[in-house]
């Protein structure tokens, strides 16, 4: 079974057909925290991975509060997974960025509120470090797949999380920006601190979708989509960043499926496991007595 996941975002649901290459065989995972969403096996030019759609299959069918992130990246894990490359559609806080843009993020600011952020509720266990945020090895393939994209490239960058559906308002944008975020998104918390807890590595890539709410002055436009935080001249470049992350994506799985792991990533529970807290099967890590994915 492939070792790499793709996880997509914004836009997965709408891909150019045979972005991905072809579709081999589809499952979904029954896990302690529900059915995850559809996992895909994929095969493109030879190199195979896994690929699930964050927000539906035949368009935005789950908004990102809603999203079972836990269900998503415990399958990831019940399959094998070890590393996850995943994809998401911020908005600009930062001057530098403008719709079409590819970033590699390396740092996160949660603002989330309601959404369940770990798989170790009652349990002494789950203090883990966040730095590096992102996986090192993952960021290094990405970076070097990107660079040969048309799109405008930023390497690093911060993005903010807030709750959503709503997006935000002015005085947010201000107080998210005076914090450091550069980006402001909806999707990257819990997820990349579940695929921590779970030692399955974890990297981003970002495609501006629009600016944020006070970075430009743009007048509100009647059902269109931001309501005209996304000038009409930059789609066309918004579409074409999102369809080529895909081959980006893939570029630098492929290039690193073969290595071995030397991260932290892939040892952040080395502690509880020295202690024999855990054991070597990570569904007694986070299961009830029953278990689950069976």
């Amino acid at each position: 079974m492939p070792r790499v996941l793709l996880l997509g975002g914004s836009g997965a649901y709408a891909l150019p057909k045979g972005a991905l290459g072809e579709r081999l065989s589809s499952r979904r995972v029954r896990t302690p925290y529900g059915l995850s969403n559809p996992v895909h096996l994929c095969e493109n030019a030879g190199f195979r991975f896994l690929f699930l759609s964050r927000h539906g299959e035949k368009g935005y069918e789950k908004t990102a509060p809603y999203v079972n992130y836990r269900a998503n990246i415990y399958a990831a894990k019940f399959l094998g997974v070890t590393r996850i490359v995943a994809w998401t559609g911020p908005g600009a806080i930062s001057r530098k960025y403008r719709p079409g843009d590819l970033v590699l993020p390396d740092d996160l600011l949660d603002f989330t509120r309601n959404r369940p952020s770990t798989f170790y509720e009652g349990k002494g266990i789950g203090f883990l470090r966040q730095h590096p945020v992102f996986c090192g090895s993952i960021r290094e393939a990405l970076r070097s797949s990107a660079k040969r994209s048309e799109a405008g490239f930023h390497y690093g960058g911060t993005y903010a999380c807030t709750e959503g559906p709503r997006l935000e308002t002015p005085a947010e944008i201000r107080f998210l920006a005076r914090s450091g975020a550069d980006l402001v998104g909806m999707t990257l918390c819990p997820e990349a601190f579940l695929a921590r807890e779970l030692e399955i590595c974890y990297a981003p890539v970002a495609y501006v979708t629009n600016y944020a709410e006070g970075v430009r002055k743009m007048p509100y436009r009647r059902g269109a989509l931001f309501e005209g935080m996304l000038p009409p001249g930059e789609a066309a470049a918004v579409e074409a960043a999102k369809n080529a992350i895909p081959g980006i994506a893939i570029a630098a799985a492929s290039a690193i499926a073969g290595e071995e792991r030397d991260c932290p990533c892939a040892v952040s529970m080395e502690r509880y496991r020295k202690r024999g807290v855990i054991g070597p099967d990570f569904r007694g890590w986070v299961a009830g007595p029953k278990g689950a994915g069976r």
